[in-house]
């Protein structure tokens, strides 16, 4: 029969028990409908042919909607396609319920359904009922698409296979919902359970390693790929009665078995049981076919991520060091946490390096080492294999006993000849930060291209960012110079050098981030392995001992910090183990070459975070503004290299900063009295009026002048 033929004499016979008959074809966009149907449609009591639109007038617009999905799921099934119809009049008012009854089939050469079906008018249920509960409303309906949202939005968060399992579990579906859940999985001609809920642990082992051949129902469902709805303990014992006795001791009196599909491959089943019986009408097979497709690609993407992981968190262990036997006299520390979004590997590293004379295996006293800490452009594979050729030449180039700076310029030049898969050169670059250490005297040597400068925990617990002199990213020019600075670290200080992921992910910019950093390590009570967990806990969470972490979506950057304590301070052993010391006492010391007069204002900065918690901010201010003046009168009154010394002894209220200045030139300092329109002439005069106590002091090659301030009682509000 063609849509638009005369219906078949059936009709009269369903228009005797108040039933219309109706056919729908989507391939020509035509509805048929006889004379009782047209009647329960709200029209004429005559046969005719309507389009969709007319159709469409008569039915709610959520029911026209419902129809749809319900004719898909039944073409998937196979089942008869039934649903409940509010027709409405040409004022919008609902004026009757009907329930249409439909065998849809679907035509693959036409993309389109076609259906024949009928339509019977059925009373609303009064609220409270047994049928009003069971009845399908427009109630009904918007909590299901309300379930629904929910339902695929938590899934859609789910970020691993227990976190998916665990969603699924707690789902509350309307008006019905399973206590008993559990999916299968398929390895081979075999069943897998991947997890289960509402079942002692345990009771899934009969159903482990099943053969897919079994008579049961999940295995059915992986053969065939459909649905399987058992609504009474009667029908599941009649259908598979083999396997009737596994299931039996479970209590449940309903049970669906649904495949999980994703891109056309059954991927394995989802069981959900009931403690009642349960129809399972086209509305609650409908949720539960949709709920059943939702886990599939929600496990999905879950196993494709903890692939990922797994992939990218054994890359980045290979490609990352330990940091191997212990150092007498050093105590080192490292956390490498990578990027939360994408692949998750990224280029940031660190290295420890055995310098020529020592090896890898053991260190005896005097045998030197190198760290270094960098950064490759970008968050991918790319960047990930670029750091590993680079940290392998930076280990060469040490190997060959090279000092710093020409470890750098080889390693920027091999860098900036790296070409990509295309042939043409690669426009990433690195940064880097390669220090040289010393165990015996803690003399650092270091050399950085365009890294962050480090940083030094004292004693006293005040931490400092050392700057230090710098070049260029690796890679950026492959004929760069990268100056070398000494610095010395002295016994219980702590050195830092990090990536600018701990400085910068959370919302912060270098600074504020820098003042978190500096306030955590500074408040620190525990050793150095707690104090790199809680560094990496400020941004991410929660870390553990191992070299990476757990992982957090919201990082924007990777993460590296690289930690070494100088042992054997005062009160401080050769513990590792033990607490970072807090003495009272605080030092920086700082040169200031001739031909580098831009230094005078790293020196002032250096003073000032020394100060950062003096009582008096007039007494910083003096002190910043007196080291200013001896500076530069070293450079602009003698041909001599300046070396500031800078240190601050006694407890918080009580104390005391000394500042010397020292030089090699034998000519003393004389007090003047410069006129008003002078430009100089007044460095004595200065500290004279400012500080609480000064002098000039000749060496045996040169001289040192130097000047104290003491701190005032807290809250005196005295100033100098």
């Amino acid at each position: 029969m063609r849509t638009g033929e005369s219906l078949p004499a059936v009709g009269e016979v369903l228009a005797s028990l108040a039933t219309g008959l109706w056919q729908w074809s989507t391939a020509t966009g035509l509805v048929t409908v006889d004379a009782e149907a047209a009647r329960l449609l709200g029209l004429p009591a005559e046969e005719a042919v309507l389009t969709e639109a007319q159709t469409r007038a008569r039915l709610h617009p959520v029911d026209w909607n419902e129809i749809t999905g319900v004719i898909q799921l039944a073409v998937a099934e196979e089942t008869l396609a039934e649903v409940r119809i509010r027709i409405m009049d040409d004022q919008g008012r609902v004026i009757r319920i009907v329930r249409s009854r439909s065998k849809p089939s679907f035509d693959p050469v036409k993309k389109a359904y076609e259906l024949i079906g009928t339509l019977q008018e059925v009373t609303e249920p009064r609220p409270g009922t047994p049928a009003g509960r069971t009845a399908v409303t427009g109630d009904w309906r918007r909590s299901r698409e309300a379930f629904l949202l929910d339902a695929g939005r938590a899934l859609a968060e789910a970020r691993d296979t227990e976190e998916v399992l665990r969603v699924a579990a707690g789902l509350s579906m309307p008006g019905f919902s399973p206590d008993g859940l559990a999916v299968f999985g398929v390895e081979g001609d075999r069943l897998t359970v991947i997890g289960h809920h509402g079942q002692r642990p345990g009771d899934e082992s009969p159903f482990t390693r099943m053969p897919v051949e079994t008579d049961y129902p999940a295995a059915e469902v992986v053969r065939t790929g459909r649905a399987v709805y058992l609504s009474s303990p009667g029908q599941y014992k009649e259908r598979y009665p083999l396997t009737w006795p596994m299931a039996s001791h479970f209590g449940r009196q309903s049970w669906a078995f649904l495949p999980l599909t994703v891109a056309g491959r059954t991927m394995g089943a989802w069981m959900a049981a009931f403690t009642y019986p349960v129809a399972f009408t086209p509305d609650e097979r409908s949720v539960l076919t949709t709920v059943a497709r939702m886990l599939a690609q929600a496990l999905t993407r879950a196993g494709v991520a903890e692939t990922q992981r797994e992939l990218t968190d054994g890359l980045q262990r290979s490609m990352l060091p330990t940091l191997g036997p212990e150092i007498p006299g050093m105590t080192l520390a490292a956390r490498y946490i990578p990027t939360g979004g994408g692949l998750q590997v990224g280029g940031d590293w660190y290295d420890m390096i055995p310098l020529p004379g020592g090896t890898s295996r053991t260190k005896s006293a005097g045998e030197r080492f190198a760290l270094v800490i960098g950064d490759v452009q970008g968050h991918d594979v790319r960047a990930a294999g670029l750091m590993g050729q680079l940290r392998i030449a930076l280990r060469a180039y040490a190997a060959e006993g090279h000092r710093p700076d020409a470890v750098l310029s080889r390693a920027s030049h091999f860098f900036h000849g790296l070409t990509d898969s295309d042939g043409g050169v690669d426009p990433r670059f690195a940064t880097c930060l390669y220090v040289e250490v010393d165990p015996v005297t803690g003399v650092l040597e270091f050399a950085r291209a365009g890294h962050l400068d480090p940083a030094v925990r004292m004693t006293d617990g005040t931490v400092l960012a050392r700057a230090t002199a710098g070049g260029l990213p690796l890679g950026v020019d492959p004929d760069a110079d990268y100056p070398t600075t000494r610095l010395a670290l002295e016994p219980g200080e702590a050195l830092m050098l990090c990536t600018d992921g701990l400085l910068e992910t959370g919302g912060h910019d270098l600074d504020t981030g820098w003042r978190r950093v500096r306030q955590i390590m500074e408040t620190h009570e525990g050793d150095l392995e707690t104090l790199a967990d809680a560094l990496v806990q400020a941004v991410h969470g929660p870390s553990s001992h191992h070299t990476t972490g757990p992982l957090a979506d919201r990082r924007e950057d990777d993460i590296a910090v690289l930690l070494l304590c100088r042992q054997g301070g005062p009160g401080y052993g050769l513990d590792t183990s033990a607490a970072l010391p807090r003495l009272p006492v605080r030092r920086t010391l700082l040169t200031v070459a001739q031909a580098e007069p831009e230094r005078v204002a790293v020196g002032r900065q250096q003073v000032r975070e020394l100060l950062h918690d003096w009582d008096s901010a007039d007494q910083v201010d003096s002190a910043v503004l007196l080291v200013s003046e001896m500076l530069t009168n070293v450079l602009v009154h003698t041909d001599a290299d300046a070396l500031l010394v800078a240190e601050v002894t006694g407890e918080p209220g009580e104390r005391r900063i000394r500042v010397e200045v020292t030089d090699t030139s034998d000519d003393l300092p004389h007090k003047r009295r410069p006129g008003e329109l002078a430009s100089s002439g007044r460095g004595l005069v200065l500290i004279e009026l400012l500080a609480d106590t000064w002098g000039v002091a000749p060496r045996g090659e040169g001289k040192s002048i130097w000047f104290e301030l003491y701190e005032p009682p807290a809250g005196s509000g005295e100033v100098a």
